[in-house]
């Protein structure tokens, strides 16, 4: 079955981007009996929800208070005023916690897009008041993708690091019984199970169909609209809004190279997933050096933003940061291409990782969330070159728990050393000099955290001391779950960089995902949600899924408002 591309002229709802924002404004609104018209610039959906973990910050879920976890809006509210503040708007707040497990059971009542409790999965900032250990975060169903037939290929594909054998897909589940394989007869046969299927996969596909993380949530929200039969126009985009500062009523678009007027009686909705690969709009909100790595999709160019700018919208925040980060590094592909890995979750916190900056001096937790490590990078480099900055480990280490990609248990890291994607060297000063940082600050810097790996105790910067950075560590190491000797030659050393995730500047908007205009009022017909959507968390990271979660909120509160139903 195809997605159909018939081009009406005119529309209850148009809503430009096929990204989890878009897709899901599009469904809902389909579910509450509006004609829609979904287009998506690329020929193919998801953006960079197909790239992500998948998973959603929604605080009170059901599927988790069913799973035995407790938590509340107002625990939730209380964990985001110590970290944020006044430095967002109240009324956006206040709606998405109080909608947000409404439009999670809604979609799960009511089509394909099925979600699971992650359990323990500990907001980024656990020792805030207010923060929660488990019970936030959610993540979709895994998804067969040959129920999408030939329509598979509309979906993006993930990051290619994080696939094995060129196309094969894993969780975070699966990778301790891949790694222990040879350990047990049940690691064994699921593991060979997941062979194959992705072998008889690659007879009929280009990659695995075995979906998980966030192209399981991009490959729900495709299937969904097409069994509800929802138009989805590929290589087509806004180039034009109908109207003015007094409303919107549809869209010029350009349709594989030709202009197309189609109106829009409730509405449009803006999706386009944000500036980031917009240079101008990098350079006027990021911080410096405004950095030259990103995780976005490459298509999210700020059409969303220069449209609503065109009809007189206001931007927010303010004062932000203007991105959700991630240190990368930069991996070489076997054909000779580049590509980004994000050290999220798998390296940073293990025992025996340091990070330091140019002088060899360390200058962050390592274990701390992604996005408050890179504002560290940041920070430090006001004064001392931190970009790129340096992940250290030994051998040992290296053999154990992996870096970037060289997974855990890889026996012969040489091709990583031979394309220069690792440093290495058998004495740490001599690694010094190949990465260009002070040797003898270096060894002083391990000679001092070997002695923190002794005691357990991080003195200089905590590490191992919340519960993000313990659940990220190896629970089985002692004293501390984050802190290993480096002491096994030979020596590898990791450039990382910034890399932004998402941006958090984008259009202001109100509780209804309307667009506001420079008075601070709705502009009538136009909304914004995902990253066309300025922040809600107002450049902050709480927990996992800080980009998803408010994205697929504002979208159902967007839907339901073109309906005409108040929430």
């Amino acid at each position: 079955m195809s997605v159909k591309t018939d081009i009406p002229s005119e529309v209850d709802l148009l809503v430009a981007g096929a990204g989890p924002a878009g897709m899901a404004a599009a469904l809902v609104a389909s579910l509450e009996g509006l004609d829609v018209l979904l287009c998506e610039k690329s020929d193919q959906v998801g953006g960079t929800g197909a790239t992500s973990a998948g998973t959603l910050w929604i605080p009170g879920n059901s599927q988790s208070r069913a799973a035995g976890f407790s938590d509340s809006a107002e625990q939730a509210d209380r964990y985001l005023s110590a970290l944020i503040g006044d430095g967002t708007n109240r009324d956006l707040r206040n709606a998405y916690l109080r909608t947000g497990p409404a439009a999670i059971d809604y979609l799960c009542a009511r089509s394909d897009v099925q979600f699971l409790p992650c359990g323990k999965h500990p907001d980024y900032r656990s020792n805030m008041p207010g923060a929660a250990l488990a019970g936030r975060a959610i993540v979709p169903e895994p998804f067969d993708g040959r129920l999408l037939d030939s329509d598979f290929r509309r979906i993006r594909p993930p990051v290619a690091e994080f696939m094995l054998l060129g196309g094969m897909m894993v969780g975070k589940a699966d990778i301790s019984r891949l790694i222990g394989r040879y350990e047990s007869l049940g690691n064994f046969v699921y593991s060979a199970k997941l062979l194959f299927r992705y072998l008889a996969d690659r007879l009929k596909y280009e990659r695995g169909t075995r979906l998980m993380m966030g192209n399981a949530l991009i490959a729900r929200l495709f299937y969904s609209l097409r069994k509800r039969k929802v138009p989805i126009l590929f290589d087509s985009s806004i180039v034009e809004l109908m109207g003015n500062r007094d409303g919107v009523k549809g869209a010029q678009m350009e349709i594989n190279g030709r202009q197309v007027a189609v109106k829009a009686r409730k509405g449009v909705v803006l999706a386009t997933g944000g500036y980031a690969h917009n240079k101008r709009l990098r350079e006027a909100f990021m911080p410096r050096p405004v950095p030259t790595h990103s995780m976005s999709c490459e298509g999210n160019t700020g059409d969303g933003i220069e449209l609503g700018k065109k009809l007189g919208a206001s931007l927010a925040p303010e004062q932000s940061t203007s991105g959700l980060w991630t240190p990368v590094s930069i991996a070489q592909r076997s054909d000779g291409t580049k590509g980004l890995f994000p050290h999220l979750v798998l390296d940073r916190a293990k025992p025996g990782v340091i990070a330091v900056n140019s002088t060899g001096r360390r200058f962050v937790n390592e274990a701390a969330s992604y996005h408050d490590f890179v504002l560290a990078m940041f920070e430090c480099n006001k004064t001392i070159q931190s970009i790129p900055a340096w992940l250290i480990c030994d051998s040992d280490c290296l053999r154990r728990y992996g870096l970037g990609v060289v997974y855990p248990g890889h026996r012969n890291p040489a091709k990583f050393l031979d394309n220069g994607y690792l440093v290495s060297s058998q004495v740490l000063e001599a690694l010094a000099g190949k990465i260009g940082v002070d040797g003898g600050q270096l060894c002083s810097t391990v000679t001092r955290y070997n002695a923190f790996a002794k005691t357990g105790i991080d003195i200089d910067f905590g590490k191992g001391e919340t519960e993000l950075n313990r659940f990220n560590g190896d629970a089985s190491h002692k004293p501390n779950p984050c802190i290993g000797p480096l002491v096994t030659s030979p020596f590898y050393a990791l450039a990382v960089w910034p890399a932004d995730i998402a941006v958090s500047t984008g259009l202001a908007t109100d509780a209804d995902a309307r667009v506001l205009g420079n008075d601070g009022t709705p502009i009538p017909g136009l909304y914004a949600c995902g990253n066309d959507m300025a922040s809600v968390m107002a450049g902050s990271y709480p927990g996992p899924g800080t980009t998803l979660g408010p994205a697929i909120v504002f979208a159902y509160r967007a839907a339901m408002h073109a309906k005409g139903l108040a929430l």
